[in-house]
C-alpha cells in the first residue's frame, strides 16, 4: 500500500467488514476513507459496479487521495479503456506531488498504445514513457516495475544497453524478480552474450516464469553440453 495507508486490513469476512464500512458512512458520509476503504472491500468481491462509485464518492470527498484515482483508472482498464487509464492516474499525480505508481501506470499505458501506426507519434509516447518512469523512479528508488517497465521502453527504442541496465537495477532491488531475469535473457540474446542470457533464462524458469517457447529454442544451440 502506499504512504498514507488508507485502506484497512480485511477481516477474514469480507462481507462483515462491508456492512461495518456502509454503517460508518450511514454516520458520516463525507469521509473519502471510509468509501475508499469500502470500494477496496467492493473490489475484492468483484461488485466494480458500486466500487466505481465509491471511489468517486471518495475523490469527491477528499480529492488528494491519489490511491483511489488509481483504483479507478484500474477499472478503466478492465474495460479496455486506456485512455480513461491514463487520465486517473494522471489526477493522481496531481493530486500528490510525488505519487510514483501514477507516474509507473501512466507510462505503461502509453507503452500500450504503441500501435505501429505512426513511428513518429510512437516514438513520442515511448519517450513519454521513458519521462514519467524516470519519475516514479525519483519519487520511489525501490518501485522494482517501473525499472523492468523503463527497460521494456529502453528496449522499443533500440537501446538495448540501456534496456539492461533498468532490469539490472530492478535486481538490485529484488534479485530474484523474475520478469527482470526474463527480460535479461531476451537482451542478453539480442546483444549475443549468450552466457548471460542463459543465466538470467534459467533463473526466470527457476522462479516460476513461462519463459517463451522460442527463447529457450534460441538459447539451446548455446548450452554447453
Amino acid at each position: 500500500m502506499s504512504e498514507s495507508q488508507v485502506a484497512s486490513h480485511l477481516p477474514n469476512n469480507v462481507d462483515e467488514q462491508i456492512a461495518s464500512l456502509r454503517q460508518q458512512l450511514s454516520r458520516n458520509t463525507e469521509c473519502g476513507t471510509t468509501h475508499y476503504n469500502l470500494a477496496v472491500a467492493l473490489m475484492g468481491k468483484q461488485e466494480y459496479v458500486d466500487a466505481e462509485k465509491q471511489l468517486h464518492e471518495a475523490v469527491d470527498c477528499s480529492p488528494s487521495l491519489a490511491e483511489a484515482y488509481v483504483l479507478l483508472g484500474g477499472i478503466c482498464l478492465q474495460r479496455n479503456d486506456l485512455e480513461g487509464c491514463y487520465r486517473f492516474n494522471q489526477r493522481a499525480t496531481k493530486a500528490r506531488a510525488g505519487f510514483a505508481e501514477g507516474y509507473g501506470n501512466m507510462a505503461f499505458v502509453l507503452l500500450q498504445l504503441v500501435d505501429g501506426k505512426d513511428a513518429k507519434e510512437d516514438e513520442a509516447k515511448v519517450d513519454k514513457a521513458i519521462k514519467n518512469l524516470r519519475k516514479a523512479i525519483i519519487h520511489n528508488q525501490k518501485f522494482i516495475q517501473a525499472y523492468t517497465t523503463l527497460g521494456t521502453a529502453y528496449f522499443m527504442k533500440g537501446l538495448v544497453s540501456e534496456g539492461i541496465k533498468a532490469n539490472l537495477e530492478a535486481l538490485a532491488v529484488e534479485p530474484k524478480f523474475p520478469v527482470a531475469h526474463n527480460n535479461l535473457a531476451v537482451a542478453y540474446l539480442e546483444a549475443e552474450q549468450f552466457d548471460k542470457a542463459i543465466v538470467h533464462c534459467d533463473e526466470a524458469v527457476n522462479l516460476g516464469f513461462e519463459v517463451a517457447p522460442q527463447l529457450l529454442d534460441e538459447l539451446a544451440p548455446h548450452r554447453k553440453a
